[in-house]
């Protein structure tokens, strides 16, 4: 492909493949090809990597470490940006830290107890990248990353860059303007609320052990995490109540498609087996929803992103 050369001339540190199984960059390990794969750009050389694709006409996607997202087994028919390093890049400095968006959220979360420079102990064990983090706002035990921005280096999709604050980003319940802008978080700056680091260090070992007794280890196990959102607080949910616990009434670990059952300890987790296929995973995702919404006429919301072409459905 002449586009993937001229890519690489111009960019000559990535890595530029062609025809690339999207199954390798996620880690529900299921996806079919995109033509174009660029890894792990830099943060100062994406605004002229958008540009570039901008001018040549290339549709693009910007994705993380793949740990929310369910690609469908025909894969993407645009050239993917994979914006996510195992080398953390952090800088703190009179109360504040600013982290790149491609640093991993537990990478992130290990320094600041290391560090002793604030208390994120509530991010520990969640898979993803920072700038994945906030355009979800991702968290945990009533916490979430959005609370302590102070700012954020947004990359728009036309290449240009601008500084934000928390208040545009809009962040809800697992939610953020980003998700629908389809904006490139390049770094953040927080200031987090500060704590004692034996007492992040006994948070950070109590959540590790919580999540390996209730959640599948994603290293191992095919699976993106949480399905559906919480329910939000309505007339008929008085306060925000687990997904799992109204798909436990339901019935839903009975449910299968293909490959694809819930996990044995949590019923708002899809994990793949043998040959599980992504429409497995989008027919049984379709199924947990009907069950909910017959036993208590309540809907649920998909917390996970299905990409691509998925029959509606559910077999």
């Amino acid at each position: 492909m002449k586009l993937a050369s001229e890519i690489q001339t111009l960019f000559p540190n990535l890595t530029v493949r062609e025809n690339q199984p999207l199954s390798e960059h996620t880690t529900f390990r299921l996806g079919g090809p995109c033509p174009l794969l660029i890894d792990n750009p830099l943060a100062h050389q994406l605004p002229a990597l958008i540009q570039e694709l901008n001018k040549k006409g290339v549709p693009f996607l910007v994705i993380g470490q793949g740990s929310n997202l369910v690609i469908s087994d025909k894969g993407l028919d645009c050239a993917i940006i994979r914006f996510c390093s195992g080398v953390p890049d952090i800088q703190t400095g009179n109360n504040r830290i600013t982290v790149s968006g491609d640093t991993l959220l537990e990478d992130f979360a290990r320094y600041t107890v290391e560090e002793n420079s604030g208390d994120l102990s509530y991010c520990t064990g969640i898979p993803g990248t920072v700038g994945g983090a906030l355009a979800g706002n991702a968290g945990a035990f009533g916490r979430q990353i959005g609370d302590p921005l102070l700012s954020a280096e947004i990359l728009g999709l036309d290449g240009t860059v601008r500084t934000a604050m928390p208040e545009e980003l809009k962040f809800s319940y697992r939610h953020s303007r980003l998700k629908e802008s389809g904006e490139v978080v390049l770094s953040a700056t927080f200031e987090l609320p500060q704590e004692e680091r034996r007492r992040m260090q006994a948070e950070r070992k109590r959540i590790m052990d919580f999540r390996k007794e209730r959640h599948p280890d994603w290293h191992t196990t095919p699976c993106a995490g949480s399905v559906f959102r919480n329910m939000e607080p309505t007339s008929a949910v008085e306060r925000r109540k687990a997904a799992g616990w109204f798909l436990e009434k339901a019935g839903a670990h009975e449910l299968q498609v293909g490959g694809a059952h819930l996990f044995e300890k949590h019923a708002n987790m899809i994990v793949g087996g043998k040959g599980c296929t992504a429409q497995n995973v989008w027919d049984l995702s379709e199924q947990m929803k009907q069950a909910v919404q017959k036993k208590f006429a309540l809907p649920l919301t998909r917390e996970v992103r299905f990409l691509g072409n998925f029959q509606t459905s559910a077999n």
